[in-house]
């Protein structure tokens, strides 16, 4: 008997709190917000809830156990997207999170993004069909393979990307009422005031530290922001507590292997954001109103869903390019599950897949909100 069918969500969701809390202090607060909005909807209930769905991965998906392993960026979903400044200066879109990395087959983090898209369908997030999501991710996937990988770089190329990712719902002068408005923290950590302060555009610039909460399966680690005036405009630096993998905790493995070392962008198909590297137990980045993920809720009405899919399969492709010999090996097991359809590959593997999650996803939603 597997260990999802040997507990509940909420026997699940105990045990792996108390893990987590082995590897970084969690704030009490920040978990009572995170277990009552995962009622709210099924979309949000999967985004805080990798630990579940790795222990659904060893349960449902024993044959994807033979697909070649790459550095996965596991916890991938439909809001694991965003955009950042490179060191020209120039906007950058792609997967902005990767708490959760580690070693996986290179078919979970597909299955993962075309479940979000399942179940945001469901919570009418977006509205194309299921099957055609699966198609679009498996195609935009495919494509980063076979072409060896590109970055979005959103300048010159992918306008209707730009359009997306500066929506006026980013607008500066709200971002920044919301970041002036995040609650002093008058007793930080130690070293994280620090950690901070050294993150800054300029030493010796005077900040105030904040409390930040956000996200939502790092709902409960710690999160601070460093707020400052420089040059006459607002810069912020974001410190977040670091922790191992769950998918370490399902597999029952004692090794500390993190994601904070950024082991998973350093070779990939990418353009890095400068600004963003482990100091200690702390992952530290830039905010700006243009440096942040993209919540579904933040594109535009008038939205290509399907390019988008695309786009978020090829970034993934770009990510797994990253692990060496990943390119052959991941184009020898694609021949072996999908046949041609009308030019394009057969999503059918990925949609069964995505569907058996989703419908395993929403019996640990219900059951949640029902307590």
């Amino acid at each position: 008997m597997s260990a999802a069918s040997k507990m509940d969500i909420h026997e699940s969701t105990r045990r792996y709190e108390r893990w987590l809390k082995g590897h970084t202090p969690l704030v009490a607060a920040d978990l009572d917000e995170k277990h009552r909005r995962m009622r709210e909807g099924v979309f949000l209930f999967m985004r805080a809830t990798f630990y579940r769905w790795c222990q659904w991965w060893r349960d449902l998906a024993q044959d994807e156990r033979r697909a070649p392993a790459v550095f996965a960026v596991g916890d991938l979903h439909l809001e694991n997207f965003g955009t950042w400044r490179d060191a020209e200066g120039r906007l950058i879109w792609g997967i902005n999170d990767f708490d959760e990395a580690t070693r996986l087959p290179w078919t979970q983090d597909l299955v993962r993004l075309a479940t979000s898209a399942h179940l945001a369908i469901a919570d009418e997030h977006l509205h194309l069909k299921r099957r055609d999501a699966s198609a679009a991710i498996l195609q935009g996937y495919v494509d980063g393979i076979a072409c060896g990988g590109q970055a979005f770089v959103l300048e010159e190329r992918h306008d209707w990307l730009r359009e997306a990712a500066t929506s006026a719902l980013r607008e500066p002068v709200e971002f920044w009422r919301k970041m002036d408005g995040l609650p002093p923290c008058r007793s930080p950590p130690k070293g994280v005031a620090a950690v901070l302060e050294s993150a800054m555009p300029q030493p010796g610039l005077r900040v105030q530290i904040r409390r930040r909460v956000a996200g939502m399966g790092s709902l409960g680690r710690p999160r601070f922001v460093a707020l400052s005036d420089w040059n006459g405009g607002k810069v912020a630096r974001e410190a977040k507590a670091t922790a191992p993998s769950a998918y370490l905790w399902a597999a029952g493995r004692r090794d500390r292997s993190t994601t904070s070392d950024l082991a998973a962008i350093r070779s990939a198909i990418r353009v890095p954001d400068p600004t963003m590297k482990r100091m200690g137990p702390w992952l530290v980045r830039r905010l700006a109103p243009h440096c942040a993920r993209i919540e579904l809720g933040e594109l535009p009405k008038d939205r290509d869903e399907d390019r988008l899919l695309r786009a978020m399969g090829f970034e993934t492709a770009n990510i797994h390019l990253g692990t060496k010999g990943a390119r052959e090996e991941i184009q020898r097991d694609l021949r072996t599950r999908t046949r041609k359809q009308k030019g394009a590959p057969s999503a059918g593997w990925l949609d069964a897949l995505a569907t058996t999650f989703s419908a395993a996803v929403e019996r640990d939603w219900r059951h949640w909100s029902r307590a």
